[in-house]
């Protein structure tokens, strides 16, 4: 189970995405498709086409 803090922002990728793009295309997905920074300490999340799986 996970636990986060009440001001943590989650980010929900709501077009699915290619993950053979491994981290760093992912991390690329969020500036370019979310216009977001991913060192502010967000989390990002994606899922594959299937939606059977998430990163």
């Amino acid at each position: 189970m996970l636990s986060f803090s009440g001001s943590l922002k989650v980010f929900l990728a709501v077009e699915p995405c290619d993950m053979r793009r491994g981290h760093n295309g992912l991390l690329a997905l969020v500036g370019e498709k979310l216009k977001e920074d991913f060192r502010t300490g967000a989390l990002f999340v994606f899922t594959n086409r299937d939606r059977n799986r998430v990163s």
